[in-house]
């Protein structure tokens, strides 16, 4: 009966002071980005996530979503409209709750992803982000800080300390080697345009398509 009357006390504190609840959340070890919450639907408490699955309906296919802050969110029912996915969550009853969530980031843990999902030469983009680039020269060209993909394949956006990002092709010629165990990549310098090219660069460029996921993340695309 004591026990009993200490969890309930537990619950009213919880609810009295949402700050308490942050002891009951969930820190996620390798979040992953894999949607943010738009605008309210309707007035029963759906709203509308852009997702960054491949599959726009994969989004409810790793359980429970988690905030930054480790607030957690399941789905109990989705669906697909035009470019985003409309969601109703768990505890999400009305349209000024639904309207609290716009803007919310949500995130899946990089252990919810099969690697087994992955065919040869993909990667999760979660994986490439924060890998060194150098090349044979060993001459340092930055750190991954980003995967783009504005409509023709996959880009690696590099950073250094100091110096404007640039952004070269995730192709097989340009990044013609990716070590995730060491952390970095073998760029080419020519083939990904990080230099001038001289007159004898004659099928320096292009090269076989490399697939990464899509973030997002995720699930980060296969």
């Amino acid at each position: 009966m004591q026990a009993i009357s200490y969890v309930l006390q537990q619950a009213f504190c919880l609810q009295a002071h949402p700050a308490a609840a942050e002891f009951f959340m969930t820190k996620l070890t390798h979040p992953i980005l894999i949607g943010v919450v738009g605008a309210a639907q309707g007035i029963r408490g759906e709203v509308r996530v852009k997702p960054f699955t491949e599959d726009p309906m994969a989004i409810a296919e790793y359980g429970a979503l988690y905030t930054k802050d480790g607030r957690r969110f399941e789905i109990l029912d989705h669906r697909f409209a035009k470019t985003v996915v409309v969601v109703r969550f768990r505890g999400i009853n009305d349209r000024n709750a639904a309207e609290a969530l716009k803007g919310l980031e949500l995130f899946i843990d990089r252990s919810s992803l099969d690697d087994e999902d992955l065919e040869e030469g993909e990667y999760f983009h979660a994986d490439l982000v924060g890998l060194e680039a150098w090349d044979e020269d060993g001459r340092f060209w930055g750190e991954v800080s980003g995967v783009l993909d504005f409509g023709g394949g996959d880009l690696l956006e590099l950073r250094e300390d100091g110096s404007k990002p640039v952004v070269i092709p995730f192709t097989l010629a340009a990044v013609p080697h990716v070590d995730l165990e060491a952390g970095r990549i073998l760029v080419d310098p020519l083939a990904a345009g990080l230099v001038e090219s001289g007159e004898d660069d004659e099928g320096s460029e292009g090269g076989d398509d490399r697939d990464s996921g899509d973030e997002d993340g995720g699930e980060d695309g296969r």
